[in-house]
Parts: C-alpha cells; structure tokens; sequence
C-alpha cells in the first residue's frame, strides 16, 4: 500500500471539512440555521468517498477495459438528461440530479469516465496511434466536453480538454499531431474569446486574470475579496475560525470556489504552502502509479488521475491568487461537494489498484 499517498489524501480531507466549517458556521448562524450543515454533509461525504477509494483499489483496475463501453454510454445518458427537464438548475447552470436528500453532479464524474475510455481506446492501439485513430478519440472525447460546456460548466470542461491531452501525450501520439491539436487549441479560444460565443459573465471571468485589482464592485469582486483575505493572513495566518473576512462572509463561494482563500487567511502563507506541499505530495505519488504500471492500461489510467487532481490545484489555487482565470473548478478534497468528493477519491482508489498490480 501506497502509505504517502493515502495519508496525505486523508489529512487534506479533514482539513478540507474543518476549513468549510470555518467558512460556513458564521453565515449559517446569522441566517438561523444550524451551523454544522455543511461540516456534517463534508464529513459525511468524506466517509463515502473513501468508501470508494477502498472499494476501488480492492478491485483490479482492468474490469474497468470491460466496462468502459458501458459507462460512457451512461455517461452521455446522463449528461444528456441534464437537458430533459430532470436536471436541477442554480446560479444559472444544470449540473445536477436531485437523488433524494442529496444532489449528484453527472460532470464531476464524467472526467473519470473520459479518462477510462480514452485509456481503452489506446492501450488497444499498441502500435501508436495513427490519424484516423486520433480523430475517434477526439470525437469520443468531444461528446461528453461539448455536453458539459453546454450547462454550462466550463471548468470541467477545461479539465477534460487538459486530461484529453495530457493522455494523449503519453499514448505516444505523434508531434505533428500534437502540435496540430495545440495550435488548433489556441485558435479555438482565440475565436471563442472574440466571437463572444461565451456567456457575458464566463467571458469577464476569463478576461478578469488581466485586470486584477480592477472592477473589483463588478468582475473582480470575487477575485478581489479572496485576494484580500489571503493577504490578511499574513505569514502565520488568524488562526482557525478568527478570520475576519471569512466571519464576515466577504468572500463569495468561500466553501466551494474559493476555499482556498479561507486556508490562506487562517493559516497564512505557512499553512497554505504546507497544504500545498501535500497535494504535491499526493500528484507525485499518482504519476509514480503511472510510472509502476504493468500495462499501457493502468499507465494511462493513473497518468489522466494525476492529470485531474494536479490541474485542479494548480487552477484553483491560482485562481484564489489572482494568477488564473475564474473557472469554477474544485480544490481537490478540500472544496465543499460532495460529487467532487467521491470523484476525486475514486481517482486515488483506481491509483491505488494500479499500484497494488504494479507486480508482473
């Protein structure tokens, strides 16, 4: 067993629950209602997540190359009925299903889901892929992004364009390919960008990376407050629940987009590149999965694992700083969520297997 990586998983996420307490109870008691919600639903959605982690690392990772077929046709099918009127809407998005008391985001699962059939389609492919093989993995790819983008969920969005390449890279796909799909890449955002395909306020959150510091009562509000309590935590930070923009509730989606504005004001900058340390730790105990694989199957797996989990720090972290662009993308085992939760454990527990099989 994998002892750092697990650990490391474990200690984030109960500082994950302890951070959205802090972020939370004050708001909760102000508006009369009990102010361990949220700790006791993290909490609770910890738990299940590992639950996952467990169960998955227990099984061998190759039942997924059977069952991939089967999951990205429920994948679509359940990105598809976020249109069909079963789909709960909030702050103009469709992302989830209500499942009785709880509700379940279909895009935080979809990475995993693309990552496994990506990882089938190459490990098949032993020779390399040549050109018509990279136009079916760009259009199985295409579907699932396109249908995400459309809730609009931008950010999962983002993360799955990223994985797709990133995977794509280590299934050997030629340079002249490469380099097609990147140059291709930019032009897209470019047109996107000028065309104004985007909605109003996606596009001011992208554009709000080059102009930080302004328009902070419009665009930059939110970038602007968690920049502010960042900075007020100085070296050492407040220490936990003294945070006074975090009491005050001055940062908007503190306990989900931007937590990592509360770890920075509460524990300082100290805390916050501890925190950081481990969530490297933990990236670099997942590419080492990939590096131990036995098949290109259980590489490719654990490669698309990393390339989730270190793309979303790195993202969300940077977009709390001021540095990136708002894209709404979790922090991993830290935001509040709990499809988040379970997805990103589900990604360590298939690492885990890949590990655990790494013996020829």
């Amino acid at each position: 067993m994998d002892i750092a990586l697990i650990l490391s998983t474990l200690i984030v996420a109960g500082l994950g629950v302890v951070l959205v307490y802090s972020a939370t109870r004050s708001k909760l008691a102000a508006a009369g209602i009990n102010s361990h919600y949220f700790l006791t639903r993290q909490a609770a959605y910890v738990v299940v997540g590992g639950l996952f982690m467990i169960v998955l690392a227990t099984l061998d990772y190759r039942w997924l190359e059977h069952a991939s077929a089967v999951l990205y046709v429920a994948m679509i099918l359940a990105l598809v009925a976020m249109f069909s009127g079963i789909g709960s809407s909030a702050l103009g998005a469709t992302r989830w299903v209500q499942l009785g008391p709880v509700q379940v985001q279909p895009s935080a699962f979809a990475t995993l889901v693309l990552i496994v059939t990506v990882a089938t389609f190459c490990a098949r492919r032993p020779e390399g892929l040549a050109r018509n093989d990279v136009l079916k993995v760009l259009a199985l790819a295409a579907a699932p992004i396109l249908l995400v983008v459309k809730q609009p969920d931008l950010g999962s969005g983002i993360v799955m364009a990223v994985v797709l390449l990133v995977m794509l890279v280590i299934a050997g796909i030629p340079n002249r390919y490469l380099l097609l799909l990147v140059l291709l890449a930019v032009t897209g955002a470019f047109a996107v960008i000028h065309l104004k395909l985007l909605k109003d306020y996606q596009l001011n959150r992208i554009t709000a990376v080059f102009h930080v510091g302004k328009n902070l009562q419009s665009t930059g509000y939110n970038v602007g407050q968690s920049v502010a309590a960042i900075g007020s935590g100085g070296s050492w930070g407040t220490g936990l629940f003294h945070g006074s923009q975090t009491n005050l509730a001055y940062v908007p989606e503190q306990q989900t987009d931007f937590i990592f504005s509360a770890l920075g004001e509460q524990l300082g900058f100290v805390g916050a590149a501890g925190v950081l340390a481990l969530l490297g730790v933990l990236s670099w105990r997942l590419l080492r999965s990939a590096q131990l694989a036995r098949d290109a199957f259980g590489r490719l797996l654990a490669a698309g694992c990393f390339t989730l989990v270190a793309f979303s720090v790195f993202e969300n972290a940077g977009m709390a700083m001021g540095i990136m662009p708002v894209a709404g993308i979790p922090l991993p085992f830290l935001s509040y969520g709990g499809s988040a939760t379970v997805a990103f454990f589900s990604a360590i527990g298939i690492a885990l297997s890949v590990q655990l099989r790494a013996q020829r």
